[in-house]
């Protein structure tokens, strides 16, 4: 194993896209040998398809269906855990967080497989870059306390991401200038096919789960981060972040619980991420590197049975850990207060609100398993950490 940086991809589609990112980075001189892929799959996928892929390119790199997942938590002394990574879901990235925590990465980045890098662009190298951001940047608040990511033409287009809260629409955008030197997230944004919500997609008359409204470079002007106090939406098909983040990155038990509640894991592992970085100070910066998104057409009613039983939770989520961690001195810290805050919520009256009871006991166990992989590498059981970051 080699490298800096873990490329976190569930796949159970195109794998093949690791073929564009991996030219893309030789394209523009990115040293290949810092990126060390995971491939996060099912066992009725061409997984020795996708091995042979890694080996044709070159690369450092696994890939791990559900079998080898549970084979590899059980070699790291943590098998107990497997709830962790719920079965046939998107929130299998989990496992890759997971991985990246017990062998030492410093970098992680997290890539659909519907979606491809610009020729023009150096796509690592610009989140790697957006990592070590030191200067002056543009900020975002609303007067709801949400910032919607496609803010910069909103009057055009009139798009409001998967995730965004109902309740905070019609908001008042405000925008500054401010320094910034602790960037702990870089959130790519996407071309072609916007991230919407079902419900969303359905007004806008699409039944393919696509919608109607495309986006392109000029729909994006500027780089930003949400000011301090402020949420927003975070989509896991293009970001980079940093290894310190993870124990309050967690992408939570969806589609594979009692309540069925699906596709909320990269939007509140969001909202988790974002407290807990107002309280540590940290920012997360948000805009290019620009990737494009090719979403594979599908019924919007299938993803609409998915987002609904978890639609009345997103608009009260934020609010119930809004002021939870005021005093950590850590991310493991604050996902700890956020965790207990979740456990003891009062939701009975809310639709499935019970489920938000079940998400803090899953954030609990999520932090005593990485204590218990910081243990097993103590004591040598983990493979060896990856070098330190480079500043190429």
């Amino acid at each position: 194993m080699h490298g800096d940086v873990c490329v976190i991809v569930p796949t159970v589609r195109d794998w093949e896209v690791v073929r564009d990112y991996v030219a893309n980075a030789r394209a523009h001189d990115f040293d290949v040998d810092r990126l060390h892929w995971v491939l996060v799959t099912e066992s009725f996928c061409d997984t020795d398809g996708m091995a042979a892929m890694l080996a044709d390119l070159d690369v450092s790199g696994e890939v791990f269906d559900g079998p080898a997942r549970e084979a590899w938590l059980e070699s790291r002394g943590v098998g107990d855990y497997a709830h962790l990574v719920p079965e046939a879901s998107h929130a299998q990235t989990s496992f890759g967080l997971l991985y990246l925590w017990a062998n030492g990465f410093p970098y992680g980045v997290f890539l659909d497989d519907d979606t491809a890098p610009h020729a023009d662009t150096d796509f690592f190298g610009r989140h790697l870059a957006n990592l070590r951001f030191e200067g002056e940047i543009e900020t975002v608040r609303s007067d709801e306390r949400w910032v919607n990511v496609l803010y910069q033409h909103a009057d055009e287009h009139g798009l409001y991401p998967r995730g965004y809260p109902y309740g905070a629409m019609g908001e008042q955008v405000d925008t500054d200038r401010a320094h910034v030197d602790d960037v702990v997230a870089s959130q790519g944004l996407w071309t072609n096919v916007p991230d919407l919500d079902a419900a969303r997609i359905l007004a806008g008359g699409d039944l393919d789960g696509q919608g109607t409204t495309r986006t392109d470079r000029r729909h994006f002007d500027r780089d930003f981060v949400a000011a301090p106090g402020q949420y927003l939406t975070v989509c896991s098909m293009n970001l980079a972040f940093r290894r310190e983040v993870v124990p309050a990155f967690y992408q939570l038990p969806m589609d594979d619980n009692p309540w069925d509640v699906g596709r909320f894991d990269d939007i509140w592992s969001g909202v988790f991420l974002k407290r807990a970085s107002d309280v540590l100070g940290k920012a997360i910066y948000t805009g290019r590197p620009l990737c494009e998104h090719d979403k594979v057409p599908r019924s919007t009613f299938s993803d609409l049975a998915n987002e609904a039983p978890g639609l009345e939770l997103n608009e009260h989520l934020w609010r119930l850990i809004d002021d939870a961690g005021e005093d950590a001195t850590s991310y493991a810290e604050a996902y700890a207060a956020m965790a207990e805050r979740l456990q003891s919520a009062d939701v009975g009256g809310l639709e499935n609100g019970e489920f938000l009871h079940y998400v803090g006991e899953h954030m609990a166990d999520w932090l005593d398993c990485l204590d218990r992989l910081d243990a097993e590498r103590a004591t040598g059981a983990a493979e060896p950490a990856a070098p330190p970051a480079s500043d190429d």
